[in-house]
Parts: C-alpha cells; structure tokens; sequence
C-alpha cells in the first residue's frame, strides 16, 4: 500500500518562503492583500513561520514551515457533514470542492490552522495552471501535496517521490532541499530512509492525528 508524506528538515530550511510562493504559483492560490491580513481573510496553504527568541546580541531565530498534514486519523474529515473532505487510500487528505458548503468545521477541527476559507470569487486570470480545479467563494480550501502531479505522474506511469521522482511545488522549488516527498510505507524511498535513520516528530503528536508529515532539526 502506498502512503504519501514528507519529510521537513529543519536545519536545511533557511526561511527563504521559495517553497510558499512556488505553492501559490502551482495551486493557483490567491495572494493575500494588507486587507485580508487585517480582516484575517488569510489563504496560505504552505507558511513559513520565524519565531525570534532572545535581545541582541543573543537572540536567535526558529523557522517552521506548516502545511497541511493529511493525518492518517484527519478530524477534519470526521467532522465534514456533507463528505466534502475526505481521505484516499494513499494518503491524501483532500477536498470535493463542489461538496463544500462553507460549514467551516473542518477549520475548528483541524489543529494545525491549515485549512482556508475562500472569501472572494477568483477570476479567471488568477488560474495559472489547467491541472489544478477552480475555487469559487464560500468553500474552504487547503494544501493537496500537488495531488495533479501525483496523479498525473500515475497515470503517465512516472516514478513519484525524491529524490529523482515527481514531488510537490514546495520540495521542487526548496533551494536547500529541506523537503523530501515519498511513500512512507516503502522502505526503499528516501523519506522511510531518512525517518529510519535520524531522530524525527510530527506536531502535536500528543492529539492522536497521525500526521503524515515529519519534522527533523
């Protein structure tokens, strides 16, 4: 059986945000304005966060980049009343758009703040790639782990996951290679490697969700 997650090394990611832009770029995402930060109108589904501890000349600075986790036991996909989230046998935690209808208790329930209420109607022109399908206003929206490549490099029988396979915008576009993409359930890709052989944890681990994606430093 295959699983997909990813692997975040934290001492190779220097905070540079390659990887949230490359994800608005593939998935179409639209960029928030000064308004929407001040409304809280927020959609990023790939953050980078910088927490700065300490005064000069000893503070110090702590880099967490956040996505979606696509936990094996997903309580936003417990609480969808009308099985718009759901979970594939791959992994994927994803979203039937067309379900939707803007409930957000997908958002209360996840505990990582990774899911996103789409306020505004996108226009054409914010849709810079075919594979990915539109969002209207009202429904809310979150990171797929670019399930279109996934799915396409299936179809087209392509090897998927890093280090030479097809992975996410954000892994692809990390100049540092902090992310790495692949089937945790193969003991031969790079991710179940990496997990196997350096001590790693997943947020929140204490609440049961199981995420899917790990964290090294």
């Amino acid at each position: 059986m295959v699983k997909y997650g990813m692997v975040i090394d934290l001492d190779r990611c220097v905070g540079c945000q390659a990887c949230a832009v490359a994800c608005k770029a593939e998935n179409s995402v639209t960029s928030s304005t000064p308004e929407d930060y001040k409304k809280r109108r927020l959609i990023e589904w790939n953050r980078v966060i910088t927490v700065f501890k300490g005064k000069y000349p000893n503070a110090s600075a702590s880099i967490m980049p956040i996505l979606c986790n696509h936990c094996e036991k997903a309580p936003c996909v417990k609480v969808c009343p009308v099985d718009a989230t759901y979970k594939r046998e791959d992994g994927l935690v994803l979203q039937r758009y067309e379900r939707c209808i803007g409930c957000k208790y997908c958002m209360v329930a996840c505990p990582y703040g990774q899911r996103f209420f789409n306020f505004y109607k996108q226009e054409e022109k914010d849709y810079h790639n075919s594979d990915v399908p539109p969002r209207i206003a009202g429904i809310v929206e979150k990171c797929t782990l670019c399930v279109h490549r996934i799915d396409k490099a299936k179809a087209e029988g392509n090897k998927i996951g890093s280090p030479d396979g097809v992975i996410t915008a954000c892994a692809q576009a990390c100049p540092g290679k902090a992310r790495i993409f692949g089937d945790l359930d193969d003991p031969e890709s790079e991710v179940s490697k990496l997990l196997s052989s350096r001590r790693n944890y997943q947020l929140r681990a204490d609440l049961g969700t199981e995420p899917q994606v790990y964290y090294m430093d």
